[in-house]
């Protein structure tokens, strides 16, 4: 753990009384990979990190939020977009000997080094967690035609490709129709 790390906080000024509590805001540079496949946060982005510490008798609470922008790209229509993220998050971290350490598993619960506490694992499992795994760049996306590839929402309201049976390719390419045989003798005994 890195003391100078923006992610770092020092809880010495909590104190170990049950109840003594210390707020702190800090704006950091998002660090690499903060995000899933097609959504995170860019790499040296400002995110604001607002956090309590708490002390408590096995450890220091710490409740926060994380505040910032995501870029992405949606999973409908493959365009690139933007968004505001607000997270919230929740952890204890344990005092050493304390009875955490005869009740959890060492990688349930974080614990203090000395005197302080690492932030980073804990914003980066709220913030990747809270990610859509597929995002979309508004709920009511259309998406895009599976026939030509345009976007929904820049075409017409009665866009349609006419697709012809592949059983009857054949024949149309050899008579030259440019319908669906099948549809025409279907509409030609309705209207008999």
């Amino acid at each position: 753990m890195n003391p100078r790390s923006p992610f770092v906080l020092d809880t010495r000024e909590v104190g170990r009384r049950a109840g003594s509590q210390r707020q702190y805001r800090r704006e950091v540079e998002a660090p690499a990979q903060l995000g899933l496949d097609m959504i995170g946060v860019p790499e040296g982005a400002l995110l604001v990190v607002d956090v309590r510490l708490e002390s408590v008798t096995e450890g220091v609470l710490v409740t926060g939020s994380v505040t910032g922008s995501v870029t992405g790209e949606c999973g409908r229509c493959l365009t690139s977009f933007t968004d505001d993220l607000a997270v919230d998050f929740v952890e204890l971290f344990a005092y050493r000997h304390s009875a955490t350490e005869e009740t959890t598993d060492p990688d349930e619960v974080p614990r203090l080094e000395g005197d302080h506490l690492d932030l980073e694992p804990v914003v980066r499992d709220a913030v990747v967690l809270s990610l859509p795994l597929t995002p979309l760049c508004r709920p009511d996306c259309g998406g895009l035609c599976p026939d030509c590839g345009e976007l929904f929402d820049d075409l017409p309201e009665n866009h349609t490709h006419a697709q012809l049976d592949p059983r009857w390719a054949a024949l149309a390419e050899r008579f030259g129709a440019t319908e669906d045989p099948a549809r025409s003798d279907s509409s030609n005994q309705s209207q008999e």
